[in-house]
């Protein structure tokens, strides 16, 4: 199962204090993480700040580090069109805690992993 997690989902480890890693291997059992190089792009530019998201993208980035990190292949403006291309293209479930990138995903037709009540993730399918 190939998993591509979005700057939100590379958050939640440091914002809701769950092991996103755990946590999808609870879900999948064996997965393969993958980030895109924009995100952490988008990482590494909140990484420079201060304050709790900075240390949270801080965390993301250390997360990021344990996946496949690969280039999109799109010349899409925003990242989310990124990763929604990329998904389609490369048939992964995202994991996103971002509600407009998860309801884009959804209507793809693409499999979305989200936060449940800030415990757990929960698969919702596309």
């Amino acid at each position: 199962m190939r998993v591509l997690l979005d700057t939100n989902a590379l958050l939640m480890p440091a914002q809701f204090r769950v092991d996103l890693y755990d946590e999808l291997l609870a879900l999948f059992g064996d997965f393969e993480p993958i980030t895109l190089e924009e995100v952490v792009s988008e990482l590494t530019g909140l990484s420079r700040g201060r304050g709790r998201d900075a240390a949270a993208a801080r965390v993301g980035l250390a997360m990021a580090r344990r996946s496949a990190v690969v280039p999109s292949g799109s010349t899409a403006e925003r990242v989310d069109d990124r990763v929604i291309e990329y998904a389609r293209r490369e048939g992964c479930t995202v994991v996103t805690n971002d509600r407009e990138l998860r309801n884009a995903l959804l209507r793809e037709g693409i499999d979305v992993v989200s936060m449940r009540r800030e415990r757990t993730l929960e698969l919702m399918r596309g």
